[in-house]
């Protein structure tokens, strides 16, 4: 009886990617507020376009999840910024009049 690991490297991936996504988007919201989320957008799309011409089933699933962690970040970005408001997370002082309404 042979052993597949495919589907626990691609949940490890998906672990993985979804956590490091979390801290990109707080450090991406503390030092350039939303101005950035066209870039989410972008690479999201990319590597989810990417992951249509992949033969391999792992590297187009990480690519998969990729693009679609990046193109949830640009909600958790805009959501980052209503958290900073709320004083759950730090406000860069340098940009504190973006945050004046």
């Amino acid at each position: 009886m042979a052993l597949h690991f495919t589907g626990i490297i691609i949940a490890a991936a998906c672990f993985l990617v979804i956590g490091l996504f979390h801290p990109i988007v707080v450090k991406t919201e503390y030092h350039t507020g939303t101005r950035y989320w066209w870039a989410f957008l972008v690479g999201g799309v990319a590597c989810i376009a990417a992951a249509l011409f992949v033969a391999d089933a792992i590297i187009s699933a990480v690519l998969g999840v990729i693009g679609a962690s990046a193109l949830w970040s640009i909600k958790e970005l805009f959501e980052q910024r209503d958290r900073v408001l709320k004083g759950w997370f730090p406000m860069n002082p340098k940009r504190k009049e973006e945050y004046d309404e």
